[in-house]
């Protein structure tokens, strides 16, 4: 026998021992024989419906043990709303094993997503989360939103007040909404000053109830501009 055919003899051979084998991997054959019959998923579920899960990894095991490609059911199981990280793992003979964890909002983001405490934004189903603050401003600056956020906070919750909104310009200038509908320009830089002096100074600002403070400017030196809003005129035209 020459030696081409020899080459050719063991590729036909080295063929007929790895083609079924591709065929089992691949779910082309025997998939009834080495079925995929259990799947646990674990997880906290207070926002992901593990029905939903499940739905989403039973596609992915009908063609048995050997054919399940974990990076696809990874994919499709973290594509879903609140979904933050999955493992998955297969245990001989015929068990999925899918953990999951959910992301932890923190705040709405401007168009309509959510940021986790982790300082990522993520898919949100419309209406999620109308308790939490909306921030505002660059993707890549999250992370300032959430500092400035916890910083402006407690200076206003002895008042009474939650800090509403909080917005970051792409020059670098603050915003903050409260609750109340106040307005607030905290300015460029390093504005913490500024918040607390203002904040110091709120409750003698609130003492009159005919009006309230619409807007305040703290982007001075030595004080801040008001904007007063008559409360009792609004009144009247709601009444």
């Amino acid at each position: 026998m020459s030696a081409l055919m020899r080459i050719a003899a063991w590729i036909l051979a080295i063929g007929l021992v790895a083609l079924p084998l591709v065929a089992v991997l691949n779910g082309w054959i025997a998939g009834d024989r080495w079925p995929m019959r259990r799947l646990a998923v674990t997880g906290a579920f207070e926002q992901v419906d593990e029905a939903v899960v499940r739905d989403a990894v039973m596609p992915h095991v009908q063609r048995g043990f050997f054919a399940v490609d974990l990076d696809d059911v990874r994919a499709d199981v973290a594509a879903l709303p609140w979904v933050e990280q999955v493992e998955v793992r297969k245990r001989w003979p015929d068990r999925l094993e899918v953990s999951l964890t959910e992301h932890t909002p923190v705040a709405r983001w401007s168009d309509g997503r959510m940021l986790s405490e982790e300082g990522r934004l993520f898919a949100a189903p419309p209406g999620a989360g109308a308790g939490l603050p909306l921030f505002d401003g660059p993707e890549d600056r999250a992370g300032e939103l959430m500092s400035f956020h916890s910083l402006a906070r407690p200076l206003f919750l002895p008042l009474g007040l939650r800090v509403e909104q909080v917005r970051l310009s792409a020059r670098g200038s603050w915003q903050l909404v409260l609750d109340d509908g106040t307005q607030i320009e905290a300015g460029r830089g390093e504005p913490q000053a500024r918040l607390a002096r203002f904040a110091r100074m709120l409750p003698q600002l609130r003492k009159d109830p005919a009006r309230r403070v619409a807007r305040a400017d703290l982007r001075y030196t030595n004080g801040f501009a008001i904007v007063w809003e008559d409360v009792a005129v609004n009144e009247e035209k709601n009444a």
